[in-house]
């Protein structure tokens, strides 16, 4: 069996991180999946999908240390052809990953007590983002 879905996640730009734990809970249970795997895709190059602990200290510390790897406001051969103040932006969300996958056990998420399914913006504005569920199974 299959299920997909979409929803949207509105975010305010670099560093603005979303919990979409419930969000994914939700569309497991409407698949009716009992065992599978469900996975969670950002649609766009300029945000990352994965897990930590949603906490204040990690929401302000995740989005510092990719900062400090990939700096913005560096010569990137992007902002050389664009101009656009985001090459940081492609190479965090490139590191990170737009994609997780995550085991269905019992028809929940196997996931850990302080685990949760984080969409993070790594882009210098806030946009309008598509989230795109599939759960296979049985």
């Amino acid at each position: 069996m299959t299920h997909q879905e979409q929803f949207s996640v509105a975010t305010r730009g670099h560093g603005d991180m979303h919990d979409l734990t419930a969000r994914v809970a939700e569309a497991v249970k409407a698949s009716g999946v009992r065992t599978g795997t469900v996975t969670v895709f950002n649609v766009g190059s300029t945000a990352a999908i994965g897990t930590i602990e949603f906490e204040p200290g990690l929401e302000r510390d995740l989005p510092a240390i990719l900062d400090n790897l990939i700096p913005p406001s560096r010569g990137y051969g992007h902002e050389q052809a664009w101009h656009d103040g985001n090459g940081h932006s492609h190479l965090q969300a490139t590191l990170l990953g737009p994609s997780l996958a995550v085991p269905i056990a019992d028809g929940k998420l196997m996931l850990g007590t302080w685990q949760q399914i984080v969409h993070l913006e790594c882009d210098v504005r806030g946009r309008q983002r598509t989230v795109v569920v599939t759960v296979v199974g049985d």
